[in-house]
């Protein structure tokens, strides 16, 4: 596997980036599939346990993986991370035959407020992903009052154009509501776009691959029932681009 940092041009912003080695005892795979990865953080920051454990995990399912940590903090505004998820979307179809991508399956999963990048990047992004994932995500502009900035509503940005889009999340939260992404499915619906939903009773906030990969051993065997998420993910995911 290679890994390497790029630069974006917004200052501190970096692209992660997870090439699984080529191998000829797998042509069958020589190209892969790709996700894009927007961990959450309230725009205040970017969260180490929706980062790289996620991007592994996809790696393990056949794909090169890419964690974007976007333009956060107070003083800032939503203009500066959706130019860098524009740019790193960019990035990654420029460079995507080196790579070893297919430019065609490239996904975009977000968590929290990086779901509200991701649904942005999927109604607005200058090239939309193939398909998006949004947990337990951020959508309504009366969320903004947790965020660090103002963030606009994005349920009435979904159009024809929009990608097929899986969701999941926990009627638990007390932090993000359902009604988050209650109303993006609706508008999803609306619109007549494809997708998956997937609403858990318990389960905290930030629950990520809700395994001993990003919890204790406690708060793992809490969120047990909500790490099949993930499989249901991937399987969905495979059917989309196959």
């Amino acid at each position: 596997m290679k890994v390497f940092e790029l630069n974006l041009k917004n200052n501190g912003v970096t692209l992660t980036v997870y090439l699984p080695d080529a191998s000829n005892e797998m042509p069958y795979n020589k190209i892969k599939p790709g996700v894009l990865v927007i961990p959450g953080g309230g725009y205040g920051m970017c969260s180490d346990r929706e980062a790289e454990p996620v991007a592994l995990g996809f790696l393990a399912k056949g794909y090169a993986a890419f964690v974007l940590r976007y333009t956060v903090g107070k003083g800032k505004d939503f203009s500066m991370p959706f130019a860098d998820v524009n740019e790193a979307m960019a990035i990654i179809h420029a460079n995507a035959a080196e790579w070893g991508v297919d430019k065609e399956k490239i996904a975009a999963i977000g968590f929290s407020a990086g779901g509200h990048l991701c649904a942005a990047l999927s109604t607005m992004g200058d090239i939309r992903p193939n398909a998006s994932i949004l947990v337990y995500p951020c959508i309504l502009e009366s969320i903004s009052s947790i965020l660090a900035f103002n963030v606009p509503s994005l349920e009435d940005k979904v159009d024809k154009n929009t990608p097929p889009t899986f969701i999941t999340a926990a009627w638990e939260d007390n932090c993000v509501p359902i009604k988050n992404s209650i109303a993006y499915a609706a508008a999803l619906e609306e619109a007549g776009v494809p997708f998956e939903i997937h609403i858990y009773e318990k389960g905290y906030h930030g629950f990520s691959l809700a395994d001993n990969t990003v919890y204790s051993k406690a708060e793992a065997d809490y969120c047990a029932h909500i790490k099949g998420w993930f499989d249901l993910c991937v399987t969905w995911l495979k059917k989309r681009f196959e």
